[in-house]
């Protein structure tokens, strides 16, 4: 275990080194720019067509779901214990210095994600049986021409939703469990694995149903507990802000618990687990939006640019400041047990059932939309004669995962998300031309605003 683990580190290393995190955030950058700061000065624009829609029940165009479905399956993937375990792991090792730069890969992050969602609706195909399927595979193959390339991304989502949406989220809840509660590790996992398999044999319908009415309730539960926290602690935000603006360009001298970082470390545990939380770049959420009722790539992309909103500079924010004005960060802690310790500080006694319940259910929703991403993958590859046996092999990784070590799932679940990023991100650099033209033409329709 002790060997996997230091290889896997020489990998990431690499896999997370200076050149994925400039191709990631670069990319970002460069739809920001092309798409004339859209995602950012249209943010009103935004919130208004998709935030203030939720209960629009009028859909146009062709699909299979809703698109709030489609947005809430995606948040299900996107809002997940990388809020909670993930923010926490990044401060723990990158410093409070990380939080910044998860903040700026979030800001581009959010051109990415609009862009991934245009090209989803564009190039997604109708199976025989009536279904719409479609994501970075779909894209590269149709837009790009490279079927070689859609391939191995097809290849890393089927593979990567094991680490990312599978066994990570169900030792989280396992930690959790454990420490809020005295659940043992094999009981949690169990539970979890049965009450996932439940849900997933239905198949994307019946996880959409569930997850539309799951993602309000959950968001807004944990989000309530943060402002509850944040708003006792008051008087420490403004010193928080500039502990992390602070950190971000000088690194973290070792003090408390804490080890000491670099300000590389922060960029990339920053960035890293920021990616990991909300996905922009990774090419998971256009697989869900792609079954989207919607008569406009554009219009559907809006809501790619509300799920980074949404995921990272509420949920993950809110994390990340609540750790930080406790003054809990530098005590030594890692993952779901310094968030834990962040609530406990904040409200003793409900903080840390909080932290319990709410890593319970974004874990939970997380792995149900993350075995429809690695479905979808895994169909592209083998046909839809794979569908259920991949069903049936995703239940038993998640009580797997539920007794596994954190570090090494985490590590892995890193590994796994870079690999799957760059044919994604090829493709989006490749097939970027046709974005940049649907946006302009659909921001210039008059009537389609």
């Amino acid at each position: 275990m002790e060997l996997l683990l230091k290889y896997n580190k020489i990998l990431n290393s690499f896999v997370w080194g200076p050149y994925m995190l400039v191709f990631l955030v670069g990319t970002g950058v460069y739809y920001t720019i092309r798409t004339n700061f859209m995602s950012i000065t249209k943010i009103g624009y935004v919130l208004k067509n998709t935030l203030f829609k939720i209960f629009d029940k009028k859909v146009r165009g062709e699909g299979e779901i809703t698109p709030f479905q489609a947005v809430a399956t995606a948040l299900a993937a996107t809002i997940g214990t990388g809020n909670i375990a993930g923010v926490a792991t990044a401060i723990a090792i990158g410093g409070p210095g990380a939080v910044f730069w998860m903040w700026l890969s979030a800001i581009f992050g959010m051109a990415t994600k609009f862009g991934e969602v245009v090209l989803a609706i564009k190039f997604r195909e109708k199976t025989e049986d009536g279904r719409f399927v479609g994501g970075p595979m779909y894209y590269i193959k149709n837009g790009l021409g490279w079927k070689w390339l859609a391939g191995i991304f097809a290849f890393f989502g089927a593979v990567a939703a094991f680490g990312i949406g599978n066994m990570v989220q169900g030792n989280s809840v396992a930690d959790s469990m454990n420490a809020a509660f005295g659940v043992p590790h094999w009981i949690s996992g169990l539970v979890l694995a049965i009450a996932a398999g439940l849900v997933i044999i239905g198949g994307l319908k019946r996880i959409a149903a569930f997850t539309e009415r799951l993602v309000p309730i959950m968001a807004l539960f944990y989000v309530v507990g943060a402002l509850i926290i944040l708003t006792i602690f008051a008087k420490d935000i403004p010193a928080a802000f500039g502990l992390i603006f602070r950190s971000a360009f000088t690194g973290t001298a070792a003090v408390g618990g804490f080890a000491g970082s670099t300000i590389m470390m922060a960029a990339r545990y920053g960035v890293a687990r920021g990616v990991f939380s909300n996905e922009a770049g990774l090419g998971s959420a256009p697989i869900a939006h792609a079954a989207a009722t919607t008569d406009s790539a554009v219009r559907q992309g809006l809501w790619g640019i509300f799920e980074v909103f949404m995921d990272t500079i509420i949920v993950c924010s809110m994390t990340a400041l609540t750790i930080v004005v406790t003054g809990v960060w530098d005590t030594g802690l890692d993952g779901a047990a310094l968030s834990t310790e962040a609530f406990n500080k904040g409200l003793p006694g409900p903080g840390g059932i909080i932290v319990a319940i709410g890593i319970l259910l974004f874990a939970y929703s997380t792995i149900l939309s993350w075995s429809y991403y690695g479905e979808r993958c895994a169909e592209y590859l083998f046909g839809s004669r794979i569908n259920k046996f991949y069903r049936i092999i995703w239940v038993p990784f998640i009580y797997i995962g539920s007794v596994g070590g954190l570090e090494l799932m985490w590590n892995i679940a890193d590994t796994l998300n870079g690999l799957m990023a760059i044919p994604n991100l090829i493709g989006l650099i490749g097939c970027s031309g046709i974005v940049f033209k649907l946006t302009k033409e659909y921001f210039s329709n008059k009537n389609a605003l």
